[in-house]
């Protein structure tokens, strides 16, 4: 049995949809359907997303949301028009839109939880249509119907272990349910939504629950591939890699799958392909709790922008009892989470995101640090980036560390840090922004254009 997920860019068209239903149609054991909402047909459209956004800001303005909800509308209507369907369930789908500008807009936390919830809930009515309409028995599911109950977090819901078990009841169905993504609803009852790749986490949830054999995410790529291809010009695919290795590479900026998404399939270890709604013949790339392939050292190669690193050194800094805990509670007074801290005897470093960091903050950490630690040097740089070489293998390969420092040398890449984790699953290199692009392409080099 499968749970299988689509997402907005398989969603955006008829076109799409038409191949939608053919990958469905192909395995019978495709029982459980999650869908994200329209995502955009061109590079200058709209997500349906985007436009739900823009009706609620509307809304919450007071201003005519006439305009909006009618753009909105003929997005779904263009779909059921370019294929051909009976417009029935438009009335639905068109009163269920208009129904969120009457909604509460005073003390109702879950006010923007309902609109943003909206694009998923009415594609899947728009997709159960289709499937009908086309000779499959399919139906509509919601996701309060099949038990998925979350925490009462806006935003950021959780689904609750209970929920498992409700959602086990469907296990055996012989029909294709089509389930929105995105959003469960709290034990009271309100629309809550899950924080990014929300809709992955809702076929995550899914998988878990009727204990699917594997959850196929499908997408508008053949997997996940072995570094940015922005940055490097058709990079390969990764084959296979653990659970372990994705969630590295999903924090060092991978965007293919959130690594929160795979938590509850993870739990239940059950395999995850990502695969591409425009070439399914492709094997994608599948994700385990531990992978057949293991003869590779180097899985992929991420990064992500935005760092900030503060460096303090002291002498004789570890035999100074306390002093780990000191610094840590600065930055837990301010409000600030570290990201990493490489540490040696006499000195520290603190990575933390940018964002975090106001001019006013930024001044009251670096004062603070500097009278409560008294270190003999405190410095802080900016604008760094975070570059991650990934893989289980290392463990069995000796010089990875030596290759990768070679490369970013030869290519006179300077490193602000370098740190690997005790599990030898990554190596984190800080570097600074702007050779971040040369830095990958040096890496990319090195491990995956060997003969």
């Amino acid at each position: 049995m499968k749970v299988t997920k689509f997402g907005g860019s398989s969603l955006a068209s008829a076109a799409q949809l038409e191949k939608v239903l053919q990958i469905v149609k192909e395995d019978a054991s495709r029982k459980f359907i999650v869908v994200s909402a329209p995502g955009k047909r061109s590079s200058e459209d709209i997500k349906v997303t985007d436009l739900l956004i823009a009706y609620y800001n509307t809304y919450l303005n007071n201003e005519n949301t006439t305009e909006i909800t009618g753009k909105i509308v003929d997005r779904y209507e263009a779909i059921l028009d370019e294929l051909g369907l009976d417009k029935e369930i438009l009335n639905d789908i068109q009163q269920g839109i208009q129904k969120l500008a009457t909604l509460p807009k005073q003390d109702n936390p879950h006010l923007f939880d309902a609109f943003l919830a909206s694009g998923e809930n009415n594609n899947a009515k728009l997709v159960a249509s289709f499937f009908q309409q086309r000779g499959l028995k399919a139906r509509y599911k919601n996701p309060s119907d099949l038990g998925i109950i979350v925490s009462d977090e806006p935003g950021n819901a959780r689904i609750l272990t209970s929920s498992l078990s409700k959602i086990n009841q469907f296990k055996t169905t012989d029909e294709i349910l089509v389930i929105p993504g995105f959003f469960g609803f709290t034990e009271a009852g309100d629309i809550c939504t899950f924080s990014r790749g929300g809709s992955d986490i809702t076929g995550s949830i899914v998988a878990a629950g009727v204990e699917a054999d594997i959850y196929e995410n499908f997408t508008d790529v053949n997997g996940i591939f072995v570094a940015h291809p922005g940055i490097i010009h058709e990079p390969k695919t990764i084959k296979e890699l653990t659970y372990r290795e994705m969630r590295e590479l999903a924090y060092a900026g991978f965007a293919v799958l959130h690594d929160e998404a795979l938590m509850p399939a993870y739990r239940a270890n059950i395999p995850v392909v990502i695969k591409n709604t425009n070439n399914p013949e492709h094997p994608g790339t599948l994700i385990t709790t531990s992978r057949t392939v293991k003869h590779d050292p180097v899985v992929g190669i991420a990064s992500d922008q935005g760092f900030a690193s503060i460096y303090i050194s002291k002498y004789l800094m570890n035999r100074e009892l306390g002093f780990g805990r000191r610094l840590l509670q600065i930055l837990e007074e301010l409000g600030l989470s570290y990201e990493h801290m490489p540490s040696g005897i006499d000195d520290i470093s603190i990575i933390l995101r940018e964002e975090q960091l106001t001019i006013e903050i930024e001044e009251q950490l670096m004062e603070r640090l500097e009278r409560e630690l008294e270190p003999d040097e405190l410095r802080i740089t900016h604008g760094l980036s975070m570059l991650m070489v990934v893989g289980e293998g290392m463990r069995q390969r000796i010089g990875v560390m030596a290759d990768s420092t070679a490369a970013l040398a030869f290519n006179k890449i300077n490193l602000e840090m370098i740190n690997q984790g005790s599990s030898e699953v990554s190596i984190m290199f800080g570097i600074r922004e702007d050779q971040e692009k040369k830095a990958i392409q040096a890496l990319y080099k090195t491990f995956f254009e060997v003969e």
